[in-house]
């Protein structure tokens, strides 16, 4: 008995081994092991917890303290500006399509406004940029203008906190760029359409064509910045939880205590309506101006329509004349042959004949293009 347990074991060890080095055995456990490395991959791919970008930091005194270009873990910026991990994507550059915003935190503002992005604490200002930029941040107009501005006294700055200066910083450098290029935008298809008004081009539809879509790029643009100081406005809480520097001493604002922020940000939505109203404008002077070059171009084709028709009803009458020659040009006799006065009859007929038709058919042309006009 213990002679056949032991050749049942054998035979089932063989067997064991033969299945192992299988083929299809092999791949199905190579395979498993390689998934296993796939998953951990893009398991660890999705749990990155970092964010490339340059940060430079701005003290209470306008005196650059950080700028660098690195890995930032995003946990370490929630944990050390208070901040929820969805709100850096308002700051990430990695992320496309990203709309103007002010978010009001408990201790931060973020500010995503044009070329601009940043968070302002009481006593630090931050801001970010890409990494990639080969551009030194002391050299930058916005830097040494914020500088400026943090370096004044509160009687000099009237009476602002630190973050109310930096937001109005933000606020005049967004607004200059804006003006900025309102102006080319605005120049440059004013001209345009002095142009095109005169003479119809080609080329100069074909430009007017490419401003006009600026234009809307443009417009949609300040529309977004406009709408983020509405909504900003409508939010009595986000307004006095603005007043960081306060907060920060012990003293938080009333929910209807935010009168200065309130006519700060009035004043700078209000410049952007009137951007917006200056851009609106030209695109409706565009847009009438491209109805007065469909019009000129219908009244063309229509004019180039009219003269092909003229042109078909001159060949019907002359091809009516036409028919009647190649009927007596035939071999056959009619009995005309001899007479002295049948070809100038019946030439007579068929130029007759191709001009009443052709009369005929232009009068009636002429009547309808009377009625369509």
């Amino acid at each position: 008995m213990e002679q056949e347990a032991d050749a049942v074991r054998a035979a089932y060890i063989s067997k064991s081994i033969v299945d192992q080095n299988h083929p299809k055995a092999k791949s199905q456990r190579f395979g498993t092991r390689h998934k296993s490395k796939s998953l951990a991959a893009v398991t660890h791919h999705t749990i990155k917890d970092e964010i490339r970008l340059r940060r430079t930091e701005i003290d209470i005194k306008g005196n650059i303290v950080r700028s660098d270009v690195g890995e930032f873990l995003k946990s370490q910026l929630c944990l050390q500006f208070g901040l929820h991990p969805r709100d850096l994507r308002k700051i990430d550059g990695g992320f496309s399509n990203q709309v103007p915003v002010i978010l009001v935190r408990p201790e931060v503002i973020i500010v995503n406004m044009g070329h601009i992005r940043a968070l302002i604490k009481a006593d630090l200002i931050v801001l970010f940029d890409s990494p990639d930029s080969t551009d030194r941040v002391e050299d930058s107009p916005f830097v040494k203008y914020l500088q400026e501005r943090l370096k004044m006294s509160m009687v000099q700055a009237g009476g602002q906190t630190f973050e109310f200066r930096a937001l109005e910083a933000i606020f005049i450098s967004t607004m200059g760029s804006l003006h900025s290029d309102m102006e080319i935008l605005v120049k440059v298809v004013t001209r345009l359409l002095a142009h095109i008004e005169e003479e119809v081009d080609q080329f100069k539809l074909k430009e007017m064509l490419q401003y006009t879509k600026k234009i809307s790029r443009f417009e949609s643009k300040a529309l977004l910045i406009r709408e983020v100081f509405e909504e900003l406005l409508e939010q009595d809480e986000d307004l006095a939880a603005m007043y960081l520097t306060e907060k920060k001493e012990g003293h938080p604002r009333a929910i209807d205590k935010h009168d200065e922020a309130e006519i700060l940000l009035e004043s700078y939505m209000k410049q952007v309506e009137e951007i917006v109203n200056v851009v609106t404008m030209v695109k409706h002077q565009a847009q009438s101006t491209e109805d007065y070059v469909n019009a000129i171009l219908g009244a063309k084709r229509n004019q180039l329509l009219m003269f092909e028709l003229r042109i078909a009803l001159g060949t019907l009458g002359i091809s009516s004349g036409a028919l009647i020659a190649g009927l007596y040009g035939m071999n056959l006799q009619n009995y005309l042959e001899h007479d002295p006065h049948a070809f100038a009859i019946v030439s007579a007929f068929a130029v007759s004949l191709g001009a009443t038709l052709f009369g005929t058919f232009v009068r009636k042309l002429r009547v309808l293009a009377v009625g369509a006009a």
